[in-house]
C-alpha cells in the first residue's frame, strides 16, 4: 500500500511513466489533468502529500485546499504563476528545479550570438534577392570572434556553461554577477565587472542568464537599451519579463542602437500584437535578419525533457523519505 500521494496538475508529456519510476513504489500518482486553477478538484487536492506543478497556477484559490501537502514542486525554472508566500504561509514547503537543460540553454544562446554575429539571418534574407551579383555581397560590420566582447548577466549555472562555451572561439568575456562570490571569474575564466553598466558600454554581445525577480524584471527598458554600446547584439534566453516590454527594443532596433537581438522569451507568451512582431513576421526590410524569434524552446532537448520530469519527481521523494529539501525556493 502506498504510503503517499503526490498529484502532478498538467503535463508536456504524458503518460507519467517517467515520474512514477522517479517516485517509487511507495508512492500513488494522481494525474489531476486540468489546464486551469479553478478546475483543481478540492477533495482530490486534499489528499496529497505533494504536487507537481507544470503550467496551473497554484495560488490563494487552491492553496487551502492542500490540507495535507508538505511540498510544491515546479517541473521548470520558473515560477511566477505560484504565490510562494501564500504556500509558506500554509506551512508548504517549495522548490524549483533548475537543474536541467543547462547545456541546452547554453548551446542555444551561442547559437544565436554565432549567427547573428555572422550575420547569417540577413545573409539568407537578402541572398533571395541577389541574381547577377553574388559573393560581392558581403555585409559589414562583421566582427571575428578574437575582436569582440561578449558581455555574460548572470554567471551561475547557465551563465557558467555559457562561458565555458564561449571561451573557445577567442572572444574577450565579461560578467556581472552580484551574487557570484568573490574569485569565482578566477575559477570560471572570465574578467569581473562591479557594475551592469560597465559591461553594457563594452560588450559587443549581450547574453542574459539571470532569473525575473524584483531586481530584474523591466530592466531591459529605454533607459537602458541606451547603455548598450552602439551597434550591439542582445540576446535573451533568459525571461521575457526582462525586457520592459517591446517598444523600447523596437526603437533601439530602429534607431540602430541595437544591431540585431536574439529571443527566446517574450514579454508576454503567446505574444500579443505589437509592431515589432508584425515587421517581424512581415519580414520588412529594415528589420531584415535582426530579429530572431524563437518560441520559449531553448530549455528543450529530448534528454533535457527526461531529466527535467526525473529531477522532479526525485526531489519530491527525498524529501518524503529523507525529509532533505533540494532547490528551496523562499520568498
Amino acid at each position: 500500500m502506498a504510503r503517499w500521494v503526490v498529484g502532478v496538475t498538467d503535463h508536456m508529456m504524458p503518460p507519467l511513466d517517467l515520474e512514477a519510476a522517479a517516485l517509487g513504489p511507495e508512492v500513488e500518482l494522481d494525474y489531476l489533468d486540468v489546464r486551469r486553477e479553478e478546475d483543481l478538484d478540492p477533495a482530490r487536492l486534499a489528499r496529497l502529500d505533494a504536487l507537481l506543478v507544470w503550467s496551473v497556477p497554484v495560488t490563494a484559490r487552491s492553496i487551502p485546499h492542500l490540507t495535507r501537502c508538505r511540498l510544491v514542486v515546479r517541473f521548470g525554472v520558473g515560477y511566477d504563476k505560484v504565490d510562494v508566500a501564500a504556500l509558506t504561509a500554509a506551512g508548504i514547503l517549495f522548490a524549483n528545479n533548475p537543474d536541467y537543460g543547462t547545456e541546452e540553454v547554453a548551446d542555444h544562446a551561442l547559437a544565436l550570438i554565432l549567427s547573428l554575429q555572422r550575420r547569417l539571418w540577413e545573409h539568407d534574407a537578402r541572398a533571395r534577392t541577389y541574381t547577377t551579383r553574388w559573393q560581392t555581397n558581403t555585409l559589414s560590420p562583421l566582427r571575428r570572434s578574437s575582436a569582440a566582447t561578449v558581455g555574460v548577466v548572470g554567471v551561475g549555472r547557465i551563465g557558467t556553461a555559457m562561458v565555458n562555451r564561449l571561451k573557445p572561439f577567442g572572444y574577450r568575456i565579461l560578467g556581472y554577477d552580484p551574487y557570484q562570490p568573490a574569485g569565482h571569474e578566477k575559477a570560471v575564466g572570465y574578467m569581473r565587472v562591479r557594475h551592469l553598466d560597465e559591461l553594457l558600454g563594452q560588450a559587443d554581445f549581450v547574453t542574459f542568464h539571470c532569473p525575473a525577480n524584483r531586481e530584474t524584471r523591466g530592466m531591459l527598458d529605454a533607459a537602458r537599451l541606451e547603455r548598450f554600446k552602439p551597434g550591439a547584439i542582445l540576446v535573451n534566453t533568459a525571461r521575457g519579463d526582462l525586457l520592459d516590454g517591446l517598444d523600447a527594443l523596437e526603437a533601439a532596433l530602429r534607431s540602430g542602437r541595437l544591431a540585431a537581438a536574439g529571443l527566446d522569451v517574450l514579454p508576454s507568451e503567446p505574444p500579443q500584437p505589437h509592431p515589432l512582431l508584425d515587421a517581424w513576421r512581415g519580414r520588412e526590410e529594415w528589420l531584415a535578419g535582426r530579429l530572431v524569434i524563437t518560441p520559449h524552446n531553448a530549455f528543450h532537448s529530448d534528454e533535457a525533457g527526461v531529466e527535467m520530469r526525473r529531477n522532479a519527481a526525485g526531489t519530491v521523494r527525498i524529501f518524503l523519505e529523507d525529509g532533505v529539501l533540494r532547490n528551496r525556493i523562499l520568498e
